[in-house]
């Protein structure tokens, strides 16, 4: 056996004989997974707009409070670079890093849908007690047990869509956590356009409406069904054969179901899943999926913009309602485009989306950095003409990334790795997610203050090393059955000299191998 953990006769090798139907069962069961995205996406755009409204300020942090208001005639890089007022963001992500790991063992052993009721409840109790905080201590433990949502969610969602999802619409339905994920970024935004004319509370109620999605979700992932992935690997056949028929809508799933069987069969006889992920044959999908494009969704910077769009926007002369409405523009784009990623995606494929979008993207930050180096800075607020051309920079940004490294960031990912290590290599995705979303979160407010516009020139010259990356080392995936992904990297021109086994080489070229 050489490549992804599949023999000849293995799991996804009846995948020609798959059938399915749309169903309402499969409808509803996407619907709930993708869920998960809502709250992701709704503390994304609130964060932001809460951290820029007067009355959070001065009952949390009146320095800030102050020098927003000292220099409010004045274009300052440097009116919110506060390091505690960057935690309260950022704690949410460094809870998420750490809580992934429980999550994995959670997902591999109790399933997908166990994770995500746990991740709904903690989500939960997160959102009330940022609602009714008295004190920062009280706000951060609020940001951590949402942060713990966050992580058990971002690590079972895009599992449990993969594995519902038939082959040939796998990159729409993974894209529907994307979706929900700008859907509640958009609405953050909307919410927090209403609260801050709502004094002096305005800012509880958009915290506490996080809640919402929480419930949505708890009460679907009660509803829903567990994935026949996670029922056959854990032993109830029956269960998971009514499940495919259900979600598949035939009753012909006989190949389906053998395959997962198979694939189960391999991953029963894994463990340790997190050292078998080291092992030599998965190591493209370890370098691509789960350390890779996880590490490059964040470095494009355009987290740092949905974090902080209020901010952004005030910091550049922006009044508050300017800045806000603003934010809710580039954020509508984002959500157009996913939309767009979800209906061409699995036509035009992964690779044209990332290196098309990563083109704009760069044009993008370099036009927004030559402005700013020029007009900006100067103790003059921003001409109109001039904020409209950095507003629909920052729009035109947002909708490349938003079809590309955005959606793509995670169904890459979740597409890549068989079911042996599927659980344990989502769990090192979200960790090396988080960790970079919690650096950016925390490091942008700085480096905008010392680097001022030379940051989105940092964020383009990223953005040309991932796009390299992707053109070298990424090959397309769209259509391919989650069990056959490892032939892509055994016939690719580099990977299959890294994947080779001992014997392979020996059989090529008579040569030993170095393992």
């Amino acid at each position: 056996m050489a490549g992804g953990g599949i023999a000849d006769g293995g799991p996804g090798k009846r995948a020609h004989l798959y059938e399915h139907r749309f169903t309402p069962y499969f409808a509803f069961t996407c619907f709930v997974g993708a869920l998960g995205g809502s709250l992701f996406g709704y503390d994304l755009g609130v964060s932001g707009g809460v951290t820029s409204m007067d009355d959070f300020l001065k009952e949390f942090f009146p320095k800030v409070y102050r020098r927003k208001h000292t220099h409010l005639k004045e274009t300052d890089y440097c009116k919110y670079d506060d390091q505690i007022l960057t935690l309260f963001t950022s704690s949410l992500y460094i809870s998420a890093l750490f809580m992934t790991f429980f999550a994995s063992y959670l997902t591999r052993n109790k399933g997908r849908k166990a994770s995500i009721i746990v991740g709904a409840l903690s989500f939960l109790l997160g959102a009330l007690l940022n609602a009714f905080a008295k004190n920062i201590e009280m706000l951060i433990i609020g940001r951590i047990f949402l942060g713990g949502g966050i992580g058990f969610d971002n690590q079972a969602v895009p599992l449990y869509l993969s594995e519902m999802a038939p082959a040939k619409t796998r990159g729409a339905v993974n894209q529907l956590f994307q979706f929900t994920t700008c859907a509640g970024i958009l609405i953050a935004n909307l919410v927090n356009y209403f609260t801050e004319k709502i004094h002096p509370h305005g800012w509880r109620i958009s915290l506490g409406l996080a809640g919402l999605p929480a419930v949505l979700m708890l009460i679907g992932g009660i509803l829903c069904a567990e994935t026949p992935n996670s029922l056959v690997e854990q032993g109830r056949l029956e269960e998971a054969r009514r499940v495919l028929e259900k979600v598949r809508g035939t009753k012909n799933v006989d190949a389906e179901f053998e395959d997962l069987k198979d694939a189960s069969e391999q991953a029963r006889a894994i463990t340790s899943p997190f050292r078998t992920l080291l092992k030599r044959k998965y190591r493209p999908q370890l370098v691509i999926g789960a350390l890779a494009i996880p590490a490059f969704q964040q470095l494009t910077g355009n987290n740092s913009i949905l974090f902080y769009a209020p901010v952004i926007f005030q910091s550049l002369g922006f009044g508050n309602n300017a800045s806000l409405i603003s934010s809710f523009i580039t954020n509508g784009a984002l959500l157009v485009a996913t939309v767009i990623s979800m209906f061409l995606v699995d036509k035009f494929g992964r690779r044209k989306f990332f290196l098309e979008a990563g083109f704009e993207m760069i044009c993008s930050m370099i036009c927004v950095a030559v402005v700013l180096a020029v007009k900006f800075g100067h103790g003059e607020e921003l001409s109109k003409g001039i904020s409209a051309f950095l507003v629909v920079a920052i729009f035109l940004f947002v909708l490349a990334y938003g079809r590309s490294w955005g959606p793509l960031g995670w169904l890459v990912p979740s597409e890549l790795f068989p079911l042996e290590i599927r659980s344990a290599a989502q769990s090192i995705v979200v960790c090396v997610n988080m960790t970079f979303t919690a650096l950016v979160a925390q490091l942008f407010l700085m480096s905008l203050c010392n680097l001022k516009y030379g940051i989105f020139l940092l964020f383009g010259g990223l953005i040309v090393v991932m796009s390299c990356f992707i053109f070298f080392l990424l090959p397309e995936t769209k259509q391919v059955p989650i069990e056959e992904i490892y032939l892509l990297f055994e016939n690719h021109w580099f990977w299959k000299k890294i994947v080779r086994t001992n014997q392979d080489f020996e059989a090529s070229n008579g040569k030993p191998a170095i393992v």
